[in-house]
């Protein structure tokens, strides 16, 4: 048997390629066998049958994009909420239940931030320097329930007020007079003014310090307050607002609703910084709408009592009290 003809094979170059044979073309040495089969499609269709994309094919992916983008960005919304509300809210309680444990644990051992000086007989240009960041005095506001008591902070940045309501440092303090004016987070943080628009004219406020609770009362009209009671509706609410907008002999009301920059609020005659004051006042703020700080809410009230310490005995204004 030849060499060029073995096993049945011809390769001599008459006897050309077999049936089934490796077939290796000039030129296209690189190439052996046929091509691969091209794999069909999910719909078992080659890419060559499958007919173009229509218009409404793309339109129905871009719609789906901008669904799962808005979810994406939903659910993120809905993490910063979470932390605002409710995880800032934790770290603010615990700092200031700090803040009160310090102030606490200070009293006890005779350490007064304010000195112990009388407060009622104050001049109104002498200010008290208390160190930014701690607390001087303890809040309550019974209308907000029994249990409700805050360490009011010295200082109103972004730290004072993370533990709790914060003292504006250029006004007064508690029974001096003038304006002792007080600012708070209303959603989040701690939230200690979350119900600031629930006060009414006659409400009270006690402030404890060291030697003395100060009693102060939310103005507005009291009369006007008690009929607004009587009515129902939309008509109720409308007279509660306007008894809370009703001003007292200089001009201060028990409530107003002003723009963030309007500082003439904490002035020591509250609205009108040219007067010279005669009275102890006391003025909360914090932001309004709730959820928002396009303006500010500012609650006033005036000091109507004040008595001294006497161990844990408490004012007859809070539950309990029998001073």
């Amino acid at each position: 048997m030849s060499d060029l003809s073995r096993g049945g094979w011809d390769f001599s170059e008459a006897g050309g390629a077999p049936a089934g044979g490796l077939d290796v073309l000039a030129g296209d040495a690189d190439r052996i066998g046929p091509p691969p089969p091209v794999p069909p499609t999910r719909d078992g269709a080659s890419p060559a049958d499958r007919p173009p994309p229509r218009r409404g094919d793309t339109v129905r992916t871009v719609i789906r994009g901008i669904g799962q983008t808005l979810i994406t960005c939903g659910l993120v919304l809905l993490l910063f909420v979470v932390y605002e509300v409710w995880v800032s809210n934790l770290y603010a309680d615990r700092k200031q239940h700090q803040a009160q444990h310090k102030l606490a644990t200070d009293w006890q051992h005779g350490l007064d931030p304010l000195r112990g000086e009388d407060r009622l007989n104050l001049p109104i240009g002498k200010q008290v320097v208390l160190p930014v960041g701690d607390g001087f005095a303890n809040l309550y506001i019974p209308a907000f329930g029994k249990d409700y008591v805050k360490t009011i902070i010295q200082g109103t940045g972004d730290g004072d007020l993370d533990r709790g309501p914060g003292h504006y440092v250029n006004t007064q303090v508690p029974g001096q007079i003038g304006n002792f004016a007080v600012a708070g987070h209303r959603v989040g943080k701690g939230e200690p003014f979350l119900n600031l628009d629930q006060l009414h004219p006659g409400d009270k406020i006690v402030v404890q310090t060291a030697t003395n609770w100060y009693v102060y009362t939310v103005l507005g009209s009291q009369p006007a307050y008690r009929a607004a009671l009587k009515l129902s509706g939309s008509q109720r609410q409308q007279a509660i607002d306007a008894a809370l907008a009703a001003t007292d002999r200089q001009g201060v009301p028990g409530r107003e609703i002003v723009s963030p920059n309007a500082v003439q609020v904490i002035a020591p005659v509250p609205d009108h910084p040219d007067e010279t004051p005669t009275r102890a006042l006391l003025t909360f703020t914090t932001c309004h709408p709730k959820y928002t700080a396009n303006q500010r809410m500012v609650v006033h009230a005036v000091l109507t009592r004040a008595v001294g310490t006497h161990g844990s005995a408490l004012p007859k204004e809070l539950a309990g009290g029998t001073l």
